[in-house]
Order: structure tokens, then sequence, then C-alpha cells
């Protein structure tokens, strides 16, 4: 059995955006637009945080997840692919974290 992974929950995100929205809250999500999408994952990124910095660890995975789920919804809603992310974090792999963060300039 293979693990899950980032590129199972995308797909599993598409299958539920040709769903209805009374039967997909992934589709009620992005039938509500970009914007709603993006206030969702940030009260989930607050939520992360709060967690990280009281120590809550169950908690902190719990948020993370619901994180990175909201984050590829919103990512659909704005018609990115996961793909195109992993691109994009697959070209940041070749330097340092200092080096990409200085050559994306202002």
């Amino acid at each position: 059995m293979s693990r899950f992974s980032l590129d199972d929950l995308a797909a599993i995100v598409a299958a539920r955006a040709a769903s209805t929205a009374e039967h997909s809250y992934t589709k009620s999500l992005l039938e509500a637009g970009p914007a709603r999408a993006a206030k969702k994952f940030g009260e989930e990124a607050v939520e992360a945080v709060i967690a990280a910095t009281e120590g809550d660890r169950t908690a902190l995975i719990k948020e993370s997840a619901d994180v990175i789920y909201h984050l590829i919804v919103l990512l659909r809603a704005r018609d990115i692919s996961w793909e195109e992310v992993e691109k994009e974090l697959e070209h940041r792999t070749g330097q340092s974290g200092h080096a990409e963060k200085a050559g994306r300039g202002s």
C-alpha cells in the first residue's frame, strides 16, 4: 500500500470540485469563490500558528492538515495546479534558501 501524498489530496480536491455543493464541502468553497477559499486558508493558518506557539503537538498536526487542504483548494480556485507549486519548489532546491530569497527581488 502506498503512502498518501499531496498529489493524492490534489486529485481528491479535483474530483470533489466536479461534485455538487450540497454533497461536497470542497465544491461549496470553490463555488463561494477565491476570496472565501483564501479566508478559510488564512483561518486555518492562524489556528496552526496558535497550536505551534502553545506547543500542542496533536493540534498542530491536525491544523497542518487543514492548512494544506485549504491551500490546495485555494490554488484550484485560482486555477493553479499542485504541479506548478511542485515545480517552483523543485526550482528552489537547487540553491540555498538565502540565495533563493535574495534572488526574488523586491
